[in-house]
This record gives C-alpha cells, sequence and structure tokens, in this order.
C-alpha cells in the first residue's frame, strides 16, 4: 500500500493528527513564550500540511488528489516530528533540570526528519539508493559548497561528545572572555560581560586554541590570577611579598579564595623599579575585572603602610626655580596637616607647640582599605594611630565569641598603650570604610620623650583617664585585664628614663 492510498483511507486520522499537533504547539507557546520563535518551522510545516489536506477536497482530478495526500502526510510528519523535539528539548528535560545544548535538539530533529523522508518515499515506490546513485555528482558539488557548513556541524558534534566545552562554562578567546549560553549546529554563542554576545563558528574552534575555565570534578572552581606592582629596588623583597600577601590575607575580598594561599613573587628586575607579582585565586571568573581592583586597593594601601615605595623609571628635570618652591610649599601643607592631627588628638593637645611639632615631623601616612585588620588583639605593636577620616569597628573575642565595643571615627586615637608601654593590643580593630590615618612609632615619640622627659607625666595623666573609660567595656567584652601599676612608671621604664 502506497501512502496515497494509506492517506485516502484514513483521511479523517490525519486530519486529527494534524490538528493534535497544532494544538501541541500552541500550548507550548503559551507555556513557554519565550520559545516563540523557535516554532516559526513548526507553524509553516502545519500551515502547508493543512493546505495540503484541504487541497485533496479542491482538487479537479484523482492524481492530484492523491498528490495532494502524500504531500499531506509528509508535511504532517515532519511538522510532527518539529512539535516533538521542542517538548522534549525545550520542555520535558529543562523541567527535569536536564540542559542540553541546542545543536542536540537541531541534529535530533534533523536525523529524525531526513529518516521520516527516506521512509516517505519507500513507502511512495521510490527507492532512495538508486536516487543518490543518479545524483552523486550533485551530491558531491553540493558537499563541497558546504564544506564550510558541514565543519561547523561536525565541529559542534565533536566539542559536545568529548565534552571539552559545554553550556555554563566560562571561555576566554584572545582578547575576549565570556560565559558559553548555547551550541548550535553552526556556531557557538559567548556573552561577555558587557551583555554582548559573540558568535564564534564551531569550526574556528575546532581549529584554535582557547581557554575554558570551570570545576574539575569534585574540586571547587579555583582561577589564579595575576596583579602586578612596581616598587622601589631599594625595598626589602621579603617585607615587599609578605606585605602584599598579608593584604589579601587579612581582608575580606568577595570572590577571592584563601585556599589555595595567595603568594606574592619577584618576577621582574627593571630600570629603576623591580615588578612583583601578587598571585591569588578567584572563584568566580564571571567577577575577574572587579575582584582584581578590590585586590590591589587593598595592596597598595598595605605597601604604603607598609613603608614601601613606588617604583617608576625616574627622570629629573630642574628647568625653573619655581619647582623647588612649589616642592617646599606641598611639603609645609603636608606638615601643618599634621600638626594639625597632632592638636586634634586628646592624647596631645595639651603639649607645648614644640613638642607637637616634633611629633609631627615623626608621623608616617598609614592608609587602611574597607575590611583591612588595622590591629589585632594580642599583637604586640610599638605604634599607635591618628585617624584622620573614616570609620573602624573595635570588637573582642571573648568565651562568649567575638564582641563589637565601639566604633572609631574622625579624629580618635587608638594603640596608645602599646606605644608608651608595649603591651599587647586588648582588641581588634577593623576598617569599616576607607580609613586614612597617621601612625606614630615609639621611637619617634622616644626622640622627644628624651628631651624632654617631663612630658611622660602629662602624657600618662592623660592615658590614665582615656583608660577608666574603656577598660571596664573592653574587661565586660572579654579583653584581658589590663595591667596593674603605676602608668608613669611603665612609660619611664619602656623608655629607659630615669624616673
Amino acid at each position: 500500500m502506497n501512502p496515497s492510498q494509506l492517506a485516502g483511507g484514513r483521511h479523517q486520522e490525519l486530519f486529527w493528527m494534524l490538528l493534535a499537533a497544532a494544538a501541541a504547539t500552541l500550548a507550548f507557546r503559551l507555556a513557554r513564550p519565550a520559545e516563540h520563535r523557535s516554532l516559526r518551522v513548526a507553524w509553516v510545516l502545519l500551515a502547508l500540511a493543512f493546505g495540503a489536506h484541504a487541497l485533496v477536497a479542491l482538487a479537479p482530478d484523482a492524481a492530484l488528489g492523491q498528490a495532494a495526500r502524500g504531500a499531506a502526510l509528509m508535511l504532517g510528519g515532519l511538522a510532527a516530528i518539529q512539535v516533538a523535539g521542542m517538548l522534549v528539548f525545550r520542555g520535558l528535560l529543562p523541567a527535569v533540570h536536564l540542559a542540553l545544548p541546542r545543536i542536540a535538539q537541531d541534529l535530533t530533529v534533523t536525523g529524525l526528519s531526513v529518516a521520516w523522508c527516506l521512509l516517505w518515499l519507500r513507502l511512495s515506490g521510490v527507492d532512495p539508493s538508486q536516487l543518490f546513485t543518479t545524483s552523486a555528482i550533485i551530491t558531491a558539488v553540493v558537499a563541497f559548497s558546504m564544506q564550510d557548513t558541514l565543519g561547523n556541524v561536525l565541529g559542534g558534534v565533536a566539542l559536545q561528545l568529548d565534552s571539552s566545552l559545554r553550556v555554563g562554562d566560562w571561555v576566554r578567546l584572545d582578547d575576549m572572555s565570556g560565559r558559553v549560553v548555547d551550541v548550535r549546529w553552526r556556531y557557538t554563542a559567548i556573552e561577555t560581560r558587557s551583555r554582548e554576545l559573540v558568535i564564534v563558528p564551531n569550526s574556528w574552534l575546532m581549529k584554535n586554541r582557547f581557554a575554558v575555565i570551570r570545576a574539575n570534578g569534585n574540586v571547587p572552581l579555583a582561577w589564579r590570577r595575576a596583579i602586578h606592582f612596581n616598587i622601589d629596588p631599594q625595598a626589602e623583597p621579603g617585607m615587599v611579598t609578605a606585605a602584599l600577601e598579608h593584604a589579601v590575607l587579612d581582608a575580606d575580598i568577595p570572590h577571592v579564595l584563601m585556599n589555595p594561599r595567595p603568594s606574592a613573587i619577584l618576577a621582574e628586575v627593571g630600570s629603576g623599579y623591580c615588578r612583583y607579582t601578587l598571585r591569588y585565586w578567584l572563584g568566580d571568573p564571571q567577577f575577574d575585572d572587579p575582584t582584581d581592583s578590590a585586590v590591589r586597593i587593598h595592596a597598595l594601601a598595605a605597601l604604603e603602610r607598609a613603608g614601601v615605595a613606588q617604583g617608576l623609571p625616574t627622570e629629573e628635570r630642574l628647568t625653573i626655580k619655581d619647582n623647588e618652591n612649589w616642592r617646599a610649599a606641598a611639603a609645609r601643607r603636608e606638615f601643618d596637616r599634621r600638626v594639625a592631627a597632632i592638636r586634634g588628638t586628646e592624647l596631645f593637645a595639651r603639649l607645648p607647640a614644640a613638642e607637637q611639632e616634633a611629633l609631627a615631623s615623626h608621623l608616617v601616612h598609614a592608609p587602611f582599605a574597607a575590611g583591612d585588620l588595622m590591629t589585632r588583639q594580642g599583637a604586640v605593636a610599638h605604634w599607635l594611630y591618628l585617624i584622620i577620616r573614616g570609620e573602624a569597628k573595635v570588637q573582642v573575642d571573648g568565651p562568649g565569641g567575638t564582641v563589637q565595643v565601639t566604633t572609631l571615627r574622625d579624629g580618635d586615637v587608638f594603640g596608645e598603650m602599646g606605644m608608651l608601654t608595649g603591651e599587647p593590643r586588648r582588641a581588634t580593630v577593623v576598617a569599616l570604610t576607607p580609613v586614612d590615618c597617621y601612625r606614630l612609632d615609639k621611637d619617634g615619640f622616644g626622640q622627644v620623650l628624651q628631651q624632654r622627659p617631663e612630658i611622660a607625666r602629662e602624657v600618662s595623666a592623660i592615658a590614665e583617664a582615656r583608660n577608666a573609660s574603656t577598660a571596664q567595656r573592653l574587661t565586660q567584652a572579654g579583653a584581658p585585664p589590663p595591667p596593674h601599676g603605676d602608668l608613669l612608671a611603665r612609660i619611664l621604664r619602656f623608655f629607659s628614663i630615669a624616673g
């Protein structure tokens, strides 16, 4: 029985099959509006099938009616395959959280469509092998003209079979990077951070090198990033690498992994600078540039706190005398700011102007980035900080956990007992915002104290008053009790000054 006879015997069944396919297509269109473009081929095939089915009743002779019935059967089968492919690959599989690339649907639908056409030809009494034999030359010409297309198709299949590229992978191609959002029979679609959709032919991916950033089995994704810094050659390399590593370890930076640990190396020695490389591990490649920026901000602040200068190729030109005047004026403005910081601090506000200026000359600029650890409870550090701008929280690790005690703001000072007596820090201080500070070391204060030992009495009286207001809160929060004894005597003993 040929397909025309089959269609004639089951004319009504064919109509109901077409109607069912149309209903399924409409239901899928209503359930998944975003897929309406993918249904265009199915709608066109259904329209042609219904047209051929209607032509059967209008055909003027039996031969045309039989041809119309055969065409309706073929087009209806193709439409049914299209609808079934959409329901399975765009409806059923995503519902069970199994997302396959678009190329899987395209190849499946194409393969079933070709098989249906061959079956339809055989049922029509036509041997498909005879067609291929008699049209070998035409087939060769078509294959040659479509070699690029066939290369893209085979490339997409190969990429999926060996799992070298999957939807959701982050990839880098030359100077472009982005996430794979779809793999089609002709191309792979990559969405960049700028929301640009880059179309890359599959054949190009098969012939060229690209980098894939993904998790390896049960090991979480970790992508090593490298940031370069040009540093003054006079800086001690061990101090520089330690400062760079702790800039990451002591800060809470989103998407930065602590395991593996960050590392810093001396990568290059140039003219007027040494290039250091800070290497850290990133947990989400989508945030590579913003995270690089955050790590760079913390690292620069840590280098300045450590007194490490940037290294640049130097060139000096003395052209006019005003350059010296400008530098002198800038230095004077900076010194005035430091004197103002000393005078605005309760601990040194009552000292004579000469001692205040002497202390100001020993201040060191010490900036902190938001999230930086400014000092740690129990650490021994012989310096204090004067906050010029910013906010920091004071917290204590006690038996019941970490307790926040207070918040430091512009004009506050902390760490004075470490500088005056050498006692360990009683609390941890963490920067809440970018904090601009000056640091006063024991050596700087000691030089002033050696010249004017009597100021120790004034400073100790103010320090005791400050301690009285904060010691009770720190002790209640779990900090160790402050050392007992005469504060003035402890200061003189720490600085080796006779009482």
